[in-house]
């Protein structure tokens, strides 16, 4: 008889233990609180600003749309692009030189000097050294070299921008002292 009345005083403690609030309740309880008593502030938009067309009136000056001058922006747009493309035609007919596969920025002039009166510069690539002259290319961009110095290479490159059209910009390597 013992067990059975340890089991059922057990049994009495559990179910006393159920009916009592528990902190889950009154979380409940505080949030279903903050929901009815809080109220959203939307701030109201402002109305749009009413639109009043203006008339064009020609004063003195050329009708925008006038059938001339548009003709005139065609043709020189075109003879620009055609210009453009005259810069490209002979890079790509020619045969690419060694130095055009490295791009500008892994390649590093380490001296110049001049051989038999002509400006010639050393370049060190992949730690390998080349004598390069002016005429010949470097990079990827079909960079020619215009200009030798003591202290730097200038050269000529032939790049697409964000139109798509071909244009010219200028680039240099300086002589990089105390590199190895």
């Amino acid at each position: 008889m013992m067990w059975s009345g340890r089991l059922a005083l057990l049994c009495c403690a559990a179910v006393l233990c159920g009916c009592g609030s528990t902190e889950e309740d009154e979380l409940r309880q505080w949030m279903a609180d903050q929901r009815a008593n809080t109220k959203p502030r939307i701030t109201p938009l402002s109305e749009p600003k009413q639109f009043e067309p203006q008339a064009y009136t020609v004063e003195n000056g050329v009708e925008p749309f006038n059938q001339l001058k548009l003709m005139q922006a065609l043709r020189r747009d075109s003879v620009q692009v055609a210009s453009n493309a005259t810069l490209i035609a002979p890079e790509m007919a020619r045969r690419k030189e060694p130095l055009e596969v490295f791009p500008l920025d892994a390649m590093v002039m380490v001296g110049s000097l001049n051989k038999t009166g002509t400006p010639t510069a050393l370049l060190k690539v992949d730690n390998l050294l080349y004598q390069i002259r002016v005429g010949n290319y470097l990079g990827q961009n079909y960079g020619k070299i215009i200009k030798i110095s003591e202290t730097a290479i200038s050269l000529r490159e032939i790049v697409q921008d964000a139109t798509g059209d071909w244009i010219e910009r200028a680039a240099s390597l300086e002589l990089q002292e105390g590199k190895k």
